[in-house]
């Protein structure tokens, strides 16, 4: 059965590892992974994912320029307006990943606190 998942060399090379590296510290921010969280379903405007992030437009927009340089979000003009969306899709299933990891270590912490054994 073939897979498209590509397999990362061990021991990481210096290279790919800083490559890795600057992706992670791309999604890094907070208001760049709730950014990204509203694109998830549909393209907006700088506009709306203001008001919906309830930051400033200056912070927004520097916050999608920095996830347009890094290929993950695309943009077009709509009249007066910049809208955005997603171009690089996978990068939900690594914060998926986390939540999962997230979700793994909470259970652990709840059933030391409630005195369960795993």
């Amino acid at each position: 059965m073939a897979t498209d998942k590509t397999t990362v060399p061990h021991p990481i090379p210096a290279e790919l590892a800083e490559l890795i590296a600057q992706r992670f510290r791309v999604i890094g921010d907070p208001l760049r992974i709730r950014l990204l969280d509203h694109l998830r379903d549909e393209e907006s405007s700088v506009q709306r994912l203001t008001e919906v992030v309830g930051a400033t437009q200056q912070n927004v927009s520097k916050h999608l320029q920095v996830l347009h340089q890094a290929g993950i979000v695309g943009r077009r003009k709509e009249g007066t307006s910049t809208i955005y969306r997603i171009v690089d899709a996978s990068i939900f299933e690594l914060c998926e990943q986390v939540c999962g990891g997230l979700q793994r270590q909470l259970a652990d912490l709840n059933a030391v606190i409630q005195g369960e054994t795993r």
